[in-house]
């Protein structure tokens, strides 16, 4: 089992912070469950680039507004709260957030938190191991916490 707050990942390596956004890496590749999730926090008026190229990506926008371009299609689509989007054909898009935007997102397959976006907006497709150290570690803290609630 693995159990995370975004309090333990904030200011270490899973948390990356652009210019335009933040995002918290909740759970990794090296944790071995087949998919990785984030929180992401997009900035107010930003214009963001992405292409998943090699992943499947879910998001799920928790507060703010603002619209999701689709460049393949040429389709502009509204965002709030409840809304989702499925990148299921690795479409080319674009982020404009009206306020703030949290989104919660879901990879597949998992990224590494060490993956990096080209001049296109795409992360390179990195496979590694489950994380024996990770996990051990996580047992560690679910045991202390167990431990602490007696």
């Amino acid at each position: 089992m693995i159990v995370r707050t975004l309090d333990e990942i904030t200011d270490t390596d899973r948390d990356v912070k652009t210019p335009n956004w933040r995002s918290k890496r909740i759970v990794l590749a090296g944790d071995g469950v087949g998919f990785s999730v984030h929180e992401t926090v997009l900035d107010a008026g930003t214009i963001n680039d992405f292409w998943y190229a090699n992943h499947i990506e879910a998001v799920f926008v928790t507060e703010g507004e603002g619209e999701l371009y689709d460049k393949d299609n040429d389709v502009t689509y509204q965002l709030g709260p409840g809304s989702i989007y499925v990148l299921s054909g690795n479409e080319r898009h674009q982020l404009r957030p009206r306020t703030e935007m949290r989104t919660v997102c879901v990879f597949n397959p998992p990224v590494t938190g060490r993956e990096v976006h080209d001049e296109n907006g795409v992360y390179p497709l990195i496979r590694i191991e489950p994380d024996e150290t990770a996990a051990a570690a996580q047992a560690e803290v679910q045991k202390t916490r167990v431990e602490e609630a007696s």
